[in-house]
Protein backbone atom coordinates (compact mmCIF):
# COMPACT_ATOMS: atom_id res chain seq x y z
CA UNK A 1 0.00 0.00 0.00
CA UNK A 2 2.98 2.33 0.93
CA UNK A 3 4.61 1.25 -2.14
CA UNK A 4 1.45 2.44 -4.23
CA UNK A 5 0.98 5.49 -2.56
CA UNK A 6 4.46 6.56 -3.50
CA UNK A 7 4.22 5.74 -7.07
CA UNK A 8 1.43 8.13 -7.36
CA UNK A 9 2.67 10.39 -5.18
CA UNK A 10 5.89 10.15 -8.02
CA UNK A 11 3.46 10.42 -10.65
CA UNK A 12 2.31 13.76 -8.85
CA UNK A 13 4.96 15.41 -8.67
CA UNK A 14 5.93 15.30 -12.38
CA UNK A 15 2.30 17.25 -13.02
CA UNK A 16 0.30 14.24 -13.79
CA UNK A 17 -3.13 13.59 -11.71
CA UNK A 18 -3.16 10.12 -9.82
CA UNK A 19 -5.24 7.94 -7.98
CA UNK A 20 -4.34 5.15 -5.81
CA UNK A 21 -7.21 2.79 -4.52
CA UNK A 22 -5.83 -0.33 -1.89
CA UNK A 23 -7.93 -3.49 -1.41
CA UNK A 24 -7.23 -5.82 1.31
CA UNK A 25 -8.93 -8.01 3.61
CA UNK A 26 -10.11 -8.13 7.48
CA UNK A 27 -6.94 -10.20 8.66
CA UNK A 28 -5.01 -9.49 11.69
CA UNK A 29 -2.23 -11.65 10.84
CA UNK A 30 -2.02 -9.93 7.32
CA UNK A 31 -3.20 -11.86 3.56
CA UNK A 32 -3.74 -10.94 -0.30
CA UNK A 33 -3.78 -7.24 -0.61
CA UNK A 34 -3.32 -5.09 -3.92
CA UNK A 35 -3.48 -1.30 -5.11
CA UNK A 36 -4.36 0.25 -8.01
CA UNK A 37 -2.50 3.06 -9.65
CA UNK A 38 -3.68 5.57 -12.35
CA UNK A 39 -2.12 8.13 -13.49
CA UNK A 40 -2.81 10.68 -16.42
CA UNK A 41 -2.55 14.54 -17.70
CA UNK A 42 -6.33 15.18 -16.99
CA UNK A 43 -7.95 15.09 -13.43
CA UNK A 44 -9.06 11.72 -12.63
CA UNK A 45 -11.39 10.88 -10.24
CA UNK A 46 -11.51 6.89 -9.87
CA UNK A 47 -9.15 3.68 -10.79
CA UNK A 48 -10.49 1.89 -13.67
CA UNK A 49 -10.69 -2.43 -13.35
CA UNK A 50 -8.30 -2.97 -16.20
CA UNK A 51 -4.79 -2.37 -15.66
CA UNK A 52 -1.80 -2.18 -18.37
CA UNK A 53 0.93 -3.72 -15.56
CA UNK A 54 0.25 -6.47 -13.05
CA UNK A 55 3.86 -5.93 -10.07
CA UNK A 56 3.40 -9.11 -8.84
CA UNK A 57 5.62 -10.16 -4.99
CA UNK A 58 3.56 -13.89 -4.95
CA UNK A 59 2.47 -16.38 -6.88
CA UNK A 60 -1.34 -15.40 -5.91
CA UNK A 61 -1.23 -12.10 -7.46
CA UNK A 62 -0.57 -13.07 -10.94
CA UNK A 63 -3.53 -15.88 -10.11
CA UNK A 64 -5.79 -13.47 -8.82
CA UNK A 65 -5.40 -10.28 -11.24
CA UNK A 66 -3.67 -11.81 -14.93
CA UNK A 67 -7.91 -11.36 -16.10
CA UNK A 68 -7.82 -7.55 -15.15
CA UNK A 69 -4.74 -6.97 -17.36
CA UNK A 70 -5.85 -4.73 -20.47
CA UNK A 71 -4.75 -6.13 -24.29
CA UNK A 72 -0.87 -5.88 -24.44
CA UNK A 73 -0.45 -6.23 -20.64
CA UNK A 74 2.50 -7.13 -18.96
CA UNK A 75 3.42 -9.22 -15.66
CA UNK A 76 6.62 -7.55 -13.77
CA UNK A 77 7.57 -9.93 -11.22
CA UNK A 78 9.81 -11.25 -8.45
CA UNK A 79 11.42 -14.07 -10.61
CA UNK A 80 13.14 -15.75 -7.50
CA UNK A 81 9.30 -16.94 -6.05
CA UNK A 82 7.19 -16.29 -8.42
CA UNK A 83 6.73 -18.34 -12.00
CA UNK A 84 5.04 -17.98 -15.01
CA UNK A 85 4.57 -19.23 -18.23
CA UNK A 86 1.20 -17.49 -19.57
CA UNK A 87 0.23 -15.64 -22.16
CA UNK A 88 1.27 -12.24 -21.34
CA UNK A 89 4.54 -9.98 -21.95
CA UNK A 90 6.67 -11.56 -19.38
CA UNK A 91 8.97 -8.66 -16.90
CA UNK A 92 11.08 -11.58 -14.48
CA UNK A 93 13.64 -9.80 -12.37
CA UNK A 94 15.03 -11.38 -9.12
CA UNK A 95 13.75 -9.05 -6.73
CA UNK A 96 14.95 -11.47 -3.81
CA UNK A 97 18.01 -11.57 -4.86
CA UNK A 98 18.98 -7.33 -5.22
CA UNK A 99 17.40 -7.37 -1.81
CA UNK A 100 19.93 -9.79 -0.15
CA UNK A 101 22.49 -8.55 -2.41
CA UNK A 102 22.18 -5.25 -0.86
CA UNK A 103 22.07 -6.32 2.78
CA UNK A 104 18.15 -5.41 3.06
CA UNK A 105 15.27 -6.16 4.07
CA UNK A 106 12.23 -8.63 2.54
CA UNK A 107 9.82 -5.66 2.46
CA UNK A 108 11.99 -3.63 0.33
CA UNK A 109 11.29 -5.54 -2.72
CA UNK A 110 8.62 -3.09 -3.07
CA UNK A 111 11.51 -0.56 -3.37
CA UNK A 112 13.27 -2.42 -6.42
CA UNK A 113 10.36 -3.25 -7.95
CA UNK A 114 9.63 0.64 -8.07
CA UNK A 115 12.52 1.27 -9.60
CA UNK A 116 11.64 -0.74 -12.15
CA UNK A 117 8.39 0.50 -12.24
CA UNK A 118 9.89 4.18 -12.96
CA UNK A 119 12.00 2.85 -15.76
CA UNK A 120 8.68 1.28 -17.69
CA UNK A 121 6.21 4.17 -17.22
CA UNK A 122 9.17 7.10 -17.84
CA UNK A 123 9.50 8.89 -14.16
CA UNK A 124 12.42 10.49 -13.79
CA UNK A 125 14.47 8.28 -11.29
CA UNK A 126 15.50 11.18 -9.32
CA UNK A 127 11.60 12.12 -8.98
CA UNK A 128 11.45 8.73 -7.51
CA UNK A 129 14.21 8.89 -5.39
CA UNK A 130 12.71 12.70 -4.40
CA UNK A 131 9.71 10.80 -3.13
CA UNK A 132 11.35 8.58 -1.28
CA UNK A 133 13.79 10.58 0.60
CA UNK A 134 10.20 11.64 1.99
CA UNK A 135 8.73 9.43 2.73
CA UNK A 136 11.49 7.03 4.43
CA UNK A 137 14.30 10.35 5.78
CA UNK A 138 17.06 8.77 7.28
CA UNK A 139 15.72 5.19 6.31
CA UNK A 140 15.82 6.58 2.51
CA UNK A 141 19.26 5.37 1.47
CA UNK A 142 18.77 1.89 1.31
CA UNK A 143 15.31 1.84 -0.71
CA UNK A 144 17.25 4.41 -3.24
CA UNK A 145 19.67 1.70 -3.51
CA UNK A 146 17.36 -0.69 -4.64
CA UNK A 147 15.17 1.59 -6.93
CA UNK A 148 18.43 2.48 -8.81
CA UNK A 149 19.45 -1.35 -9.13
CA UNK A 150 15.38 -2.19 -10.31
CA UNK A 151 15.59 0.67 -12.74
CA UNK A 152 18.71 -0.11 -14.16
CA UNK A 153 17.71 -3.35 -14.24
CA UNK A 154 14.49 -2.70 -16.22
CA UNK A 155 16.54 -0.31 -18.43
CA UNK A 156 18.46 -3.66 -19.70
CA UNK A 157 15.80 -5.90 -19.65
CA UNK A 158 12.74 -4.51 -21.21
CA UNK A 159 11.17 -2.11 -22.88
CA UNK A 160 9.56 0.72 -21.99
CA UNK A 161 5.49 0.73 -21.86
CA UNK A 162 5.11 4.07 -22.20
CA UNK A 163 6.88 7.88 -21.15
CA UNK A 164 5.06 9.82 -18.84
CA UNK A 165 5.73 13.38 -19.57
CA UNK A 166 6.02 15.87 -17.65
CA UNK A 167 2.96 18.68 -17.29
CA UNK A 168 2.85 22.14 -16.69
CA UNK A 169 0.10 22.75 -13.87
CA UNK A 170 -0.37 24.69 -10.49
CA UNK A 171 0.89 21.72 -8.05
CA UNK A 172 -1.78 20.10 -6.22
CA UNK A 173 -1.14 17.77 -3.18
CA UNK A 174 -1.40 14.16 -3.45
CA UNK A 175 -3.81 13.21 -0.95
CA UNK A 176 -6.72 10.54 0.89
CA UNK A 177 -10.26 12.03 2.73
CA UNK A 178 -9.03 10.83 5.91
CA UNK A 179 -5.81 13.52 5.65
CA UNK A 180 -7.89 15.94 4.09
CA UNK A 181 -10.57 15.68 6.85
CA UNK A 182 -7.70 15.87 9.54
CA UNK A 183 -6.18 18.70 8.45
CA UNK A 184 -9.68 20.67 7.38
CA UNK A 185 -10.88 20.28 11.09
CA UNK A 186 -7.22 21.28 12.24
CA UNK A 187 -7.79 24.71 9.84
CA UNK A 188 -11.26 25.25 11.83
CA UNK A 189 -10.09 24.81 15.04
CA UNK A 190 -9.97 21.06 16.00
CA UNK A 191 -7.29 20.80 18.90
CA UNK A 192 -8.61 17.23 20.34
CA UNK A 193 -9.08 14.13 18.31
CA UNK A 194 -10.20 11.07 19.69
CA UNK A 195 -11.37 7.84 18.69
CA UNK A 196 -11.19 3.69 19.11
CA UNK A 197 -9.04 2.24 16.19
CA UNK A 198 -11.83 1.08 14.10
CA UNK A 199 -11.94 0.60 9.90
CA UNK A 200 -12.32 2.66 8.10
CA UNK A 201 -11.78 6.16 10.45
CA UNK A 202 -8.51 4.15 11.57
CA UNK A 203 -7.01 5.62 8.31
CA UNK A 204 -7.73 9.11 10.44
CA UNK A 205 -5.50 8.18 13.02
CA UNK A 206 -3.13 6.58 11.21
CA UNK A 207 -2.56 10.16 10.02
CA UNK A 208 -2.64 12.39 13.26
CA UNK A 209 -0.93 10.41 15.44
CA UNK A 210 2.70 11.07 13.69
CA UNK A 211 1.69 14.20 12.78
CA UNK A 212 0.69 15.94 16.02
CA UNK A 213 3.15 18.17 16.49
CA UNK A 214 2.71 19.40 13.35
CA UNK A 215 -0.97 19.83 13.64
CA UNK A 216 -1.28 21.28 16.89
CA UNK A 217 -3.48 18.69 18.05
CA UNK A 218 -3.52 16.25 20.94
CA UNK A 219 -4.85 12.36 20.38
CA UNK A 220 -6.40 10.34 22.75
CA UNK A 221 -7.38 6.71 22.44
CA UNK A 222 -9.51 5.83 25.41
CA UNK A 223 -10.43 2.34 26.21
CA UNK A 224 -14.47 1.80 24.03
CA UNK A 225 -16.32 3.63 21.60
CA UNK A 226 -18.77 4.62 24.70
CA UNK A 227 -15.28 6.39 26.34
CA UNK A 228 -14.58 8.15 23.32
CA UNK A 229 -18.02 9.65 23.09
CA UNK A 230 -18.21 11.11 26.03
CA UNK A 231 -14.82 11.81 26.55
CA UNK A 232 -15.73 14.42 23.76
CA UNK A 233 -18.34 15.87 24.93
CA UNK A 234 -16.16 16.54 27.87
CA UNK A 235 -13.69 18.06 26.04
CA UNK A 236 -16.15 20.31 23.96
CA UNK A 237 -17.65 21.61 26.94
CA UNK A 238 -14.53 23.13 29.01
CA UNK A 239 -14.25 24.73 25.45
CA UNK A 240 -11.92 22.53 23.29
CA UNK A 241 -12.77 21.77 19.33
CA UNK A 242 -12.75 18.12 19.58
CA UNK A 243 -13.50 15.79 16.66
CA UNK A 244 -14.44 11.69 16.97
CA UNK A 245 -13.41 9.07 14.94
CA UNK A 246 -15.36 5.89 14.25
CA UNK A 247 -17.64 3.70 12.14
CA UNK A 248 -21.12 1.96 11.81
CA UNK A 249 -20.63 -0.20 14.69
CA UNK A 250 -18.52 2.07 16.83
CA UNK A 251 -21.75 4.69 16.41
CA UNK A 252 -23.97 2.65 16.88
CA UNK A 253 -22.39 1.97 20.99
CA UNK A 254 -21.91 5.91 20.93
CA UNK A 255 -26.20 6.26 21.20
CA UNK A 256 -26.34 7.74 24.49
CA UNK A 257 -23.36 10.21 24.58
CA UNK A 258 -25.36 11.50 21.30
CA UNK A 259 -28.28 11.96 23.02
CA UNK A 260 -26.84 14.22 25.58
CA UNK A 261 -24.93 16.23 22.99
CA UNK A 262 -28.61 17.17 21.77
CA UNK A 263 -29.48 18.09 25.06
CA UNK A 264 -26.87 19.48 26.50
CA UNK A 265 -25.95 21.13 23.47
CA UNK A 266 -22.76 20.16 23.34
CA UNK A 267 -20.54 21.06 20.27
CA UNK A 268 -18.85 17.42 18.94
CA UNK A 269 -18.20 16.45 15.60
CA UNK A 270 -18.56 12.74 14.63
CA UNK A 271 -16.93 11.69 11.72
CA UNK A 272 -18.85 7.74 10.43
CA UNK A 273 -16.81 6.09 8.25
CA UNK A 274 -18.95 3.69 6.46
CA UNK A 275 -18.43 0.03 5.81
CA UNK A 276 -19.73 -3.09 4.47
CA UNK A 277 -22.76 -4.15 7.32
CA UNK A 278 -24.71 -4.95 9.26
CA UNK A 279 -22.96 -6.47 12.20
CA UNK A 280 -19.11 -6.57 11.70
CA UNK A 281 -19.87 -7.24 7.92
CA UNK A 282 -17.11 -6.56 5.85
CA UNK A 283 -15.00 -4.10 7.82
CA UNK A 284 -12.69 -3.28 5.05
CA UNK A 285 -14.76 -2.39 2.27
CA UNK A 286 -16.96 0.44 1.37
CA UNK A 287 -20.57 0.84 1.45
CA UNK A 288 -23.03 3.81 1.87
CA UNK A 289 -25.82 1.97 3.73
CA UNK A 290 -25.59 3.96 7.30
CA UNK A 291 -27.37 7.09 6.18
CA UNK A 292 -31.10 6.08 7.66
CA UNK A 293 -29.03 5.23 10.64
CA UNK A 294 -27.41 8.53 11.26
CA UNK A 295 -29.66 10.71 10.34
CA UNK A 296 -32.15 9.20 12.58
CA UNK A 297 -29.15 8.74 15.61
CA UNK A 298 -29.76 8.92 18.83
CA UNK A 299 -32.83 9.10 21.04
CA UNK A 300 -35.83 11.91 21.49
CA UNK A 301 -35.81 15.28 18.82
CA UNK A 302 -32.83 17.69 18.66
CA UNK A 303 -30.99 18.83 15.46
CA UNK A 304 -28.42 17.57 13.81
CA UNK A 305 -26.44 18.42 11.05
CA UNK A 306 -25.11 15.47 8.73
CA UNK A 307 -22.74 15.87 5.87
CA UNK A 308 -20.82 13.88 2.90
CA UNK A 309 -18.30 14.96 0.78
CA UNK A 310 -17.19 12.95 -1.80
CA UNK A 311 -13.61 14.02 -2.71
CA UNK A 312 -10.64 14.85 -0.70
CA UNK A 313 -11.29 18.74 -1.44
CA UNK A 314 -14.88 18.98 -0.75
CA UNK A 315 -13.61 16.40 2.57
CA UNK A 316 -10.93 19.27 3.31
CA UNK A 317 -13.70 22.07 3.08
CA UNK A 318 -16.66 20.09 4.54
CA UNK A 319 -14.80 18.89 7.44
CA UNK A 320 -14.05 22.68 8.15
CA UNK A 321 -17.27 23.83 7.93
CA UNK A 322 -19.08 21.40 10.09
CA UNK A 323 -16.33 21.68 12.79
CA UNK A 324 -17.60 25.48 12.75
CA UNK A 325 -21.17 24.98 12.11
CA UNK A 326 -21.02 22.91 15.18
CA UNK A 327 -20.00 25.26 17.41
CA UNK A 328 -22.12 28.05 16.10
CA UNK A 329 -24.73 26.17 16.60
CA UNK A 330 -24.38 24.21 19.59
CA UNK A 331 -25.28 20.66 18.63
CA UNK A 332 -23.69 17.73 17.15
CA UNK A 333 -22.65 16.98 14.08
CA UNK A 334 -21.76 13.97 11.88
CA UNK A 335 -19.30 13.93 8.89
CA UNK A 336 -20.21 10.59 6.91
CA UNK A 337 -17.81 9.16 5.10
CA UNK A 338 -16.68 5.53 3.74
CA UNK A 339 -13.74 3.36 2.90
CA UNK A 340 -13.44 4.45 -0.47
CA UNK A 341 -12.55 8.26 0.71
CA UNK A 342 -11.33 7.58 3.59
CA UNK A 343 -8.21 5.56 2.01
CA UNK A 344 -8.10 6.31 -1.42
CA UNK A 345 -5.50 8.91 -2.73
CA UNK A 346 -5.84 11.71 -5.23
CA UNK A 347 -3.95 14.30 -7.27
CA UNK A 348 -6.92 17.42 -6.13
CA UNK A 349 -6.50 21.04 -5.92
CA UNK A 350 -6.94 22.39 -2.50
CA UNK A 351 -7.94 25.99 -1.28
CA UNK A 352 -6.61 26.52 1.59
CA UNK A 353 -8.26 30.04 2.54
CA UNK A 354 -11.71 28.25 2.17
CA UNK A 355 -11.41 27.15 5.53
CA UNK A 356 -10.74 28.73 8.78
CA UNK A 357 -12.00 29.18 12.67
CA UNK A 358 -15.13 31.42 12.59
CA UNK A 359 -15.33 33.36 16.01
CA UNK A 360 -17.94 32.82 18.81
CA UNK A 361 -19.48 35.65 20.26
CA UNK A 362 -19.04 34.78 24.14
CA UNK A 363 -21.62 35.26 27.06
CA UNK A 364 -21.23 37.77 29.64
CA UNK A 365 -22.98 37.42 32.42
CA UNK A 366 -26.08 39.22 33.67
CA UNK A 367 -27.78 39.39 36.55
CA UNK A 368 -29.17 36.63 38.34
CA UNK A 369 -26.17 34.73 36.93
CA UNK A 370 -25.36 32.50 33.83
CA UNK A 371 -27.96 31.13 31.75
CA UNK A 372 -26.49 28.64 29.82
CA UNK A 373 -29.68 27.67 28.21
CA UNK A 374 -31.18 30.74 27.96
CA UNK A 375 -34.02 30.88 26.20
CA UNK A 376 -33.38 32.64 22.01
CA UNK A 377 -35.20 33.45 19.54
CA UNK A 378 -32.78 31.61 17.09
CA UNK A 379 -32.27 28.82 19.99
CA UNK A 380 -28.60 29.14 20.62
CA UNK A 381 -27.70 30.67 23.64
CA UNK A 382 -24.58 32.21 24.76
CA UNK A 383 -21.88 30.38 25.59
CA UNK A 384 -19.46 30.43 28.35
CA UNK A 385 -16.71 27.90 29.40
CA UNK A 386 -15.95 26.33 32.47
CA UNK A 387 -13.27 28.72 34.42
CA UNK A 388 -15.15 31.99 33.73
CA UNK A 389 -15.02 34.06 37.00
CA UNK A 390 -18.82 34.22 38.31
CA UNK A 391 -20.15 31.62 35.88
CA UNK A 392 -21.31 28.86 36.87
CA UNK A 393 -22.10 25.92 33.76
CA UNK A 394 -23.97 23.43 34.38
CA UNK A 395 -24.54 20.98 31.94
CA UNK A 396 -26.96 17.54 32.40
CA UNK A 397 -28.07 14.89 30.40
CA UNK A 398 -31.77 15.66 32.29
CA UNK A 399 -34.23 18.35 30.56
CA UNK A 400 -33.61 21.22 32.50
CA UNK A 401 -34.17 24.96 32.81
CA UNK A 402 -32.08 27.79 31.27
CA UNK A 403 -29.90 27.69 34.33
CA UNK A 404 -29.17 23.76 33.73
CA UNK A 405 -31.49 22.53 36.64
CA UNK A 406 -33.52 19.77 36.27
CA UNK A 407 -37.06 20.03 35.63
CA UNK A 408 -39.94 18.33 35.31
CA UNK A 409 -42.77 20.95 34.58
CA UNK A 410 -44.93 20.10 31.37
CA UNK A 411 -44.55 23.71 29.92
CA UNK A 412 -40.69 23.92 30.69
CA UNK A 413 -40.35 20.26 28.95
CA UNK A 414 -41.96 21.42 25.93
CA UNK A 415 -40.29 25.23 26.01
CA UNK A 416 -37.06 23.65 26.24
CA UNK A 417 -37.58 21.29 23.82
CA UNK A 418 -38.95 23.97 21.59
CA UNK A 419 -35.85 25.81 21.79
CA UNK A 420 -33.60 23.18 20.81
CA UNK A 421 -35.52 22.85 17.75
CA UNK A 422 -35.43 26.75 16.77
CA UNK A 423 -32.07 26.23 15.99
CA UNK A 424 -32.69 24.12 13.25
CA UNK A 425 -34.61 27.53 11.00
CA UNK A 426 -31.40 28.91 11.36
CA UNK A 427 -28.89 26.21 10.51
CA UNK A 428 -30.88 25.82 7.18
CA UNK A 429 -30.76 29.47 6.58
CA UNK A 430 -26.93 29.15 6.89
CA UNK A 431 -26.99 26.50 4.60
CA UNK A 432 -28.64 28.46 2.21
CA UNK A 433 -25.19 30.17 0.99
CA UNK A 434 -22.85 27.57 1.36
CA UNK A 435 -22.72 24.35 -1.18
CA UNK A 436 -25.53 22.48 -0.41
CA UNK A 437 -25.26 20.35 -3.81
CA UNK A 438 -23.07 20.85 -6.73
CA UNK A 439 -24.29 20.32 -10.60
CA UNK A 440 -21.54 18.29 -12.39
CA UNK A 441 -22.01 17.90 -16.46
CA UNK A 442 -24.18 19.42 -18.95
CA UNK A 443 -26.82 21.83 -16.50
CA UNK A 444 -29.20 21.50 -19.66
CA UNK A 445 -29.63 17.99 -19.79
CA UNK A 446 -32.56 15.79 -19.91
CA UNK A 447 -31.40 13.18 -17.78
CA UNK A 448 -30.52 13.50 -14.07
CA UNK A 449 -28.01 11.30 -11.77
CA UNK A 450 -28.66 11.86 -8.13
CA UNK A 451 -26.06 10.34 -5.61
CA UNK A 452 -23.96 11.17 -2.84
CA UNK A 453 -20.94 10.67 -0.77
CA UNK A 454 -17.52 9.05 -2.79
CA UNK A 455 -20.00 7.48 -5.61
CA UNK A 456 -18.83 10.74 -7.30
CA UNK A 457 -15.96 10.01 -8.64
CA UNK A 458 -17.41 6.82 -10.56
CA UNK A 459 -19.86 9.32 -11.58
CA UNK A 460 -17.71 11.75 -12.75
CA UNK A 461 -15.84 9.05 -14.44
CA UNK A 462 -19.04 7.98 -16.10
CA UNK A 463 -19.37 11.54 -17.74
CA UNK A 464 -16.30 11.42 -19.73
CA UNK A 465 -17.78 8.00 -20.89
CA UNK A 466 -21.31 8.93 -21.70
CA UNK A 467 -22.08 10.14 -25.23
CA UNK A 468 -25.00 11.36 -24.28
CA UNK A 469 -25.87 14.97 -22.41
CA UNK A 470 -26.00 13.83 -18.67
CA UNK A 471 -26.57 16.24 -15.52
CA UNK A 472 -25.18 14.88 -12.05
CA UNK A 473 -26.97 16.09 -9.08
CA UNK A 474 -24.28 15.89 -6.04
CA UNK A 475 -26.45 16.18 -2.54
CA UNK A 476 -23.56 16.91 0.30
CA UNK A 477 -25.70 18.01 3.01
CA UNK A 478 -28.11 15.42 4.28
CA UNK A 479 -29.72 17.25 7.12
CA UNK A 480 -31.14 19.43 7.39
CA UNK A 481 -32.44 18.39 3.81
CA UNK A 482 -31.34 21.35 0.93
CA UNK A 483 -35.00 20.78 -0.52
CA UNK A 484 -34.77 24.28 -1.27
CA UNK A 485 -32.01 23.39 -4.10
CA UNK A 486 -32.97 19.81 -4.70
CA UNK A 487 -36.37 19.95 -5.59
CA UNK A 488 -35.59 22.43 -8.51
CA UNK A 489 -33.08 20.19 -10.44
CA UNK A 490 -35.78 17.17 -10.23
CA UNK A 491 -38.42 19.60 -11.46
CA UNK A 492 -36.43 19.91 -14.53
CA UNK A 493 -35.64 16.92 -15.41
CA UNK A 494 -36.95 14.43 -18.26
CA UNK A 495 -35.37 11.35 -16.32
CA UNK A 496 -33.94 10.70 -13.01
CA UNK A 497 -32.01 7.65 -11.44
CA UNK A 498 -30.54 7.23 -7.84
CA UNK A 499 -27.17 5.76 -7.95
CA UNK A 500 -26.31 4.39 -4.51
CA UNK A 501 -23.93 1.88 -2.52
CA UNK A 502 -27.05 0.17 -0.84
CA UNK A 503 -29.41 -2.11 -2.11
CA UNK A 504 -32.38 -0.13 -0.83
CA UNK A 505 -32.00 3.22 -1.97
CA UNK A 506 -31.83 5.30 1.27
CA UNK A 507 -31.34 8.70 -0.52
CA UNK A 508 -34.00 7.64 -3.00
CA UNK A 509 -36.36 7.77 0.26
CA UNK A 510 -35.03 10.09 1.62
CA UNK A 511 -35.87 12.65 -1.51
CA UNK A 512 -39.22 11.48 -0.97
CA UNK A 513 -39.55 12.02 2.50
CA UNK A 514 -38.49 15.81 2.26
CA UNK A 515 -39.72 16.90 -1.13
CA UNK A 516 -42.11 14.37 -2.30
CA UNK A 517 -40.63 13.33 -5.44
CA UNK A 518 -40.44 9.90 -6.07
CA UNK A 519 -37.46 8.55 -8.12
CA UNK A 520 -38.68 5.45 -9.85
CA UNK A 521 -35.29 4.50 -11.25
CA UNK A 522 -32.46 3.56 -9.18
CA UNK A 523 -28.87 2.06 -9.60
CA UNK A 524 -27.78 0.09 -6.74
CA UNK A 525 -24.69 -2.50 -5.29
CA UNK A 526 -23.56 -3.13 -2.00
CA UNK A 527 -20.90 -5.55 -2.97
CA UNK A 528 -18.00 -3.66 -0.89
CA UNK A 529 -16.64 -2.15 -3.97
CA UNK A 530 -16.79 1.45 -6.04
CA UNK A 531 -18.92 1.40 -8.98
CA UNK A 532 -17.40 0.63 -12.08
CA UNK A 533 -17.61 3.90 -14.61
CA UNK A 534 -17.49 1.35 -18.03
CA UNK A 535 -20.11 -0.30 -15.96
CA UNK A 536 -22.33 2.63 -14.74
CA UNK A 537 -22.52 3.96 -18.07
CA UNK A 538 -24.06 0.84 -19.61
CA UNK A 539 -26.90 0.73 -17.13
CA UNK A 540 -27.17 3.66 -17.17
CA UNK A 541 -27.88 3.90 -21.27
CA UNK A 542 -30.63 0.95 -20.29
CA UNK A 543 -32.10 3.12 -17.84
CA UNK A 544 -32.24 6.29 -19.89
CA UNK A 545 -33.33 4.41 -22.91
CA UNK A 546 -30.08 5.76 -24.76
CA UNK A 547 -29.86 4.68 -28.32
Amino acid sequence: MRAAELIGRAFNRLGMYAFVVNDYGSLIRGGRNFCKVRASDQQIWLHRESVGLVAAINQETITMHERELAVGGSILYDSDVVKYDGSRKSLPMPLTTMVKQAGGVPIMKNSAMMGAISFLYGIPLDTLNGVLNWAYGDKAEKNIELAKVGHEYAEKKFSQILKAEAVKRNPTPFISGAEAIAVGSVKAGMKLYITYPMTPSTSILNYVGPNQEELGVALVQPENEIAVANMALGAAYSGIRTMVGTAGGGFALMQEAFSMAGNAEIPAVFVVGQRVAPAVGVPTYTAQGDLKFVLNAGHGEFPRIVAAPGDPEEAFVTAGEVMNLAWKYQTPVILLADKHLLESYMSIGIDESRVAIEPLGMAEIGEGGYKRYKFTEGGVSPMIFPGKRGAVVKVTSYEHDEYGYAIETPNGIEEMQRKRLRKASAIIKDLMGRATIKIHGDPEAEDLVVAWGSTKGAIMETLKLANKPLKFMQIIYLSPFPAWAVSKHLESAKNVVIVESNLTGQLGSLIKEQTGHRIQNAVLKNDGRPFDPESLVAKLAEVFKWS
